[in-house]
């Protein structure tokens, strides 16, 4: 199908398929999301099997008393009844206010309450049905469309090259007359068919294959640039957004000059600008870290950087803060340095040994990192001395909403060197009371040798509530959580990448909303395709 291609989902539904303590910090309603490719919400086997809720009990958390109301637990018999996907779940428990707290989503769901003093969710519940998609791309609820704005291989409107592939994070700018800006990831590694185009005065490593593409859309989503935005980069993972309006693209390496035959070392964050990428250049933030960096999300009162690291191996990897020397500066500040720190947990080595939605936990420290540049050693394995630090398995999306930083660790298992085994977790971190609470808990609750895929890729919807990417075996979706705790599927992917014998569909990665919030922007991660949803958005 061209890149002009849409269609509207008005056939019948289908069920046929089977991601401070150093300085100060401060609240703010503002909302900054970051976003990352989606390895799933949970998959079960059983349409009947349901999680219980549970509570937090940690000796040395504090934590205040949640209501009933405030909990909520999704089951695989309602995402059944509102996705109309026979082999697509979810399970999970926690208290979902906790993810809006402090948002204007939350204000405007604490207005809307009964005589009786309840609140009374005023979003929705799902759109319907998904429909098939007769041209076998993207099914959605009756009344959407899709636009195909970019696929992998196809000419760059520039004329640089071929639009790379593995299609990842992104983001939606605001342009000048209506227009919208994209910056999209592409998670090229060494051995990438289609790698970004080498620009010069973009490109950081000609040897490297990854970085990031910009599109520019008109206010009907027509496609009217596409051009390289950074060049020889490495495994441009997820990232997030500025609050002067720019892109940090994150590497999810950690090779040196000389492996897979780059020429530089990897493993670092760049910022990029997507309505003009020659005032960022190619410029490595190496006080940000070197590291298997995913991605991060930036407080809008104080200017302080928190980053996840997706570490593969045991110890896993670390939360992160990155205090400026110029915070909230704008365009190029970061290159002015600042301190990295790394979050230590009192009594917690590992956060997966939590296991009670609800657990709190006071008195978070924050460490300095001995070698930010890891010379000789990764950061995850240097010393933080006799108290040790905190690791996480497969840390992956997070987000600023209000007054705190939700970031979200995949899965866990004890297999691979975990303190116990989870299908994902999303911990919501308040900087003013240096607290941590492990909020949600997705993945079977009775049997973690089930089927199950984890959260990964989280942004904010204009309904305020959330879009979750899913990257697992099976089908893949995007989710909608809405602020009440219900859960609905919202698209799923048709391009068969297997075989008709066994099929496999690309995930989802890089959700994200037009600055107006009347288009959904989501990519294939594999074929690379980047779609543009529109439809009766709430």
């Amino acid at each position: 199908m061209s890149s002009a291609a849409s269609r509207d989902t008005s056939s019948s539904p289908d069920t046929s398929i089977p991601d401070t303590s150093s300085s100060p910090d401060r609240s703010s309603s503002s909302q900054v999301a970051s976003t990352s490719r989606g390895t799933s919400l949970s998959r079960g086997t059983s349409p009947s099997q349901e999680t219980s809720p549970s509570r937090g009990t940690a000796a040395a958390a504090s934590r205040e008393t949640s209501t009933a109301a405030s909990r909520h637990l999704a089951t695989r018999r309602q995402v059944l009844a509102n996705s109309g996907a026979v082999a697509a779940s979810i399970a999970f428990t926690g208290a979902f206010s906790e993810l809006f707290a402090g948002t204007a989503a939350a204000r405007d769901l604490g207005r809307h309450k009964s005589h009786s003093g309840h609140a009374r969710h005023s979003g929705h519940s799902g759109y319907g049905p998904l429909v098939t998609d007769p041209d076998g791309l993207l099914d959605l609820p009756k009344g959407f469309r899709y636009r195909v704005l970019s696929r992998e291989g196809d000419p760059l409107r520039s004329g640089e090259g071929p639009v790379p592939g593995h299609h990842d994070g992104m983001a939606a700018f605001a342009g000048r007359h209506g227009h919208v800006r994209l910056v999209r990831n592409h998670e090229n590694r060494a051995n990438a068919a289609l790698r970004v185009p080498a620009v010069e005065g973009l490109t950081y490593d000609p040897m490297g294959k990854g970085g990031c593409t910009a599109l520019e859309l008109d206010g009907r989503n027509n496609v009217l640039g596409e051009r390289v935005a950074i060049a020889g980069t490495a495994v441009n993972c997820a990232g997030g957004r500025t609050p002067w309006n720019t892109w940090l693209t994150c590497e999810e390496t950690e090779d040196k000059a000389g492996t897979n035959g780059y020429t530089k070392d990897h493993g670092f964050i760049f910022e990029v600008d997507g309505a003009d990428p020659r005032r960022t250049g190619a410029v490595p933030l190496t006080a940000m870290g070197r590291f298997q960096h995913e991605a991060i999300a930036i407080d809008p009162t104080n200017g302080v950087v928190y980053e996840t690291e997706d570490a593969f191996e045991r110890p896993f990897g670390l939360f992160y803060r990155f205090l400026p020397r110029k915070p909230l500066g704008g365009t190029g500040s970061l290159r002015a340095g600042g301190r990295l720190e790394a979050m230590r947990v009192p009594g917690v080595p590992d956060l997966s040994a939590v296991r009670e939605t609800g657990a709190s936990f006071d008195g978070v420290e924050w460490v300095p990192v001995p070698d930010p540049l890891a010379a000789g050693t990764p950061i995850r394995f240097q010393d933080f001395g006799p108290r040790g630090i905190t690791h996480a398995q497969k840390l992956e999306g997070c987000y600023w909403g209000g007054s705190s930083v939700c970031f979200v660790s995949s899965y866990a298992r004890g297999a691979e060197g975990s303190a116990a085994d989870h299908h994902g977790q999303v911990w919501r971190y308040e900087p003013r009371r240096r607290r941590l609470t492990l909020v949600v808990v997705f993945g079977p609750g009775t049997d973690v040798q089930l089927p199950g895929e984890s959260p990964d890729n989280i942004c904010l919807a204009p309904d305020g509530g959330l879009m979750v990417c899913e990257d697992g075996d099976g089908a893949q979706h995007v989710f909608g959580l809405t602020r009440g705790g219900d859960v609905y599927a919202m698209a799923r992917g048709r391009q068969n990448i297997g075989t008709a014998q066994k099929p496999e569909w690309g995930e989802f990665a890089g959700v994200t909303f037009a600055p107006d919030g009347r288009t959904m922007y989501v990519n294939c991660y594999a074929p690379g395709t980047t779609f543009a949803v529109t439809g009766p958005w709430r």
